[in-house]
């Protein structure tokens, strides 16, 4: 019998031959879960690209994924170039971040394309407060649409916080909510080309924790309607507690809820409704086109004290700061796209378009 024992070194070893013929990983992604993120990466950016050429009013492509586990930490040490980051929390459906990365000079371009330009004014280096509005604008939507298919891809509503959006100029250490940078994150490595004015890469890092719960969920493992994991016994913790808190606000809406009182009010007077032909540019947004959006209608805003709004009551009158003439504001998703003005259709209110505010004027108003 040979006195030679293993090293822990060699021991190391044997364990992880051990873990990778049964198909685990000592990082922990396994070579399915990696080629099942990839394969979700590729159709969600898929559908990003659509969004963002739909911005740009420029063919964009966003192919060839590459699944890499990482830390965040690497990923900004080996980087020569500075990135705009863009990063959200999920808050409903899964948990864990989302982070998107994209270089200055790329977000650059994006960002002049975006404000009427050809692109060829770029900057390498930094980005004005007007660029970043404008790249951050495009980030969003990419994101929003991304989540949206990932959403359908696993059959369940998933909800995202608002986005943070900042930029590493590798001079000082970046920090990401919830993402420690030691920890171990899921890089999704994409090719980003814009019509022979971009031919670059895009990054989108998943936490681990989401990276498992996305590519699980995928191979089912896990159920799309799992809720709260059971206790020992079988039973689920505190099952009651939300259905007490959905109804305190029912409650409370009885007790609030003003007596009716007869108000005598004016029928305003519209202009008849005139059918009008308008030429549209169809573009390549099938992937997108049964993508819900919230539209509402701004009649007018008013400032009031506290003391003000409790004195309010039926047959209170509360005088708005637009004039009868002026138009309202119509809104998709909280964000000013068009002007317009009241019209009636059978009996019930409607809104016809006036102006589209442009792309440009868009960026503006966040600011």
């Amino acid at each position: 019998m040979s006195d030679k024992f293993l090293s822990q070194e060699e021991i190391d070893s044997l364990l992880q031959k051990n873990q990778s013929i049964n198909g685990e990983e000592p990082d922990g992604l396994s070579d399915s879960e990696k080629d099942i993120l990839g394969e979700v990466g590729n159709i969600s950016m898929s559908t990003s690209a659509t969004t963002l050429s739909t911005l740009l009013n420029h063919q964009v492509n966003i192919t060839t994924p590459r699944v890499e586990l990482t830390t965040f930490n690497e990923i900004i040490s080996s980087s020569k170039v500075p990135y705009v980051i863009l990063q959200v929390q999920f808050d409903d459906g899964l948990h864990g971040t989302n982070v998107l990365m994209m270089s200055i000079k790329d977000a650059s371009i994006i960002a002049n394309l975006m404000m009427g330009g050809d692109g060829s004014e770029f900057n390498e280096e930094t980005l004005s407060e007007m660029e970043l509005s404008a790249v951050s604008e495009a980030m969003n939507q990419m994101i929003g649409s991304a989540s949206t298919a990932v959403s359908t891809m696993l059959g369940k509503r998933i909800d995202i916080d608002p986005p943070l959006v900042q930029v590493a100029d590798l001079s000082h250490q970046v920090e990401i909510k919830g993402l420690p940078g030691e920890a171990n994150v899921a890089c999704i490595v994409f090719k980003l080309t814009i019509e022979g004015l971009i031919d670059s890469e895009i990054m989108q890092l998943y936490a681990l924790e989401t990276a498992k719960q996305i590519s699980q969920t995928m191979l089912g493992s896990i159920s799309p309607s799992d809720g709260p994991a059971p206790d020992d016994e079988g039973e689920f913790e505190e099952e009651e507690e939300p259905e007490q808190k959905a109804e305190l606000p029912k409650q409370e809406a009885v007790k609030q809820q003003p007596k009716k009182t007869e108000v005598e009010i004016q029928k305003p007077e519209f202009v008849p409704l005139k059918e009008t032909k308008q030429n549209t540019q169809s573009r390549n947004i099938d992937l997108i086109l049964d993508v819900p959006l919230e539209l509402s209608v701004v009649l007018g805003r008013a400032q009031k004290s506290i003391k003000e709004v409790l004195a309010l009551e039926p047959g209170s009158i509360v005088e708005l700061n637009k004039y009868a003439e002026e138009p309202l504001d119509i809104y998709v998703n909280g964000k000013l796209i068009a002007q317009g003005e009241v019209v009636v259709l059978d009996e019930k209110f409607g809104i016809r378009i006036n102006s589209i505010v442009s792309t440009k004027e868009r960026v503006e108003t966040l600011k």
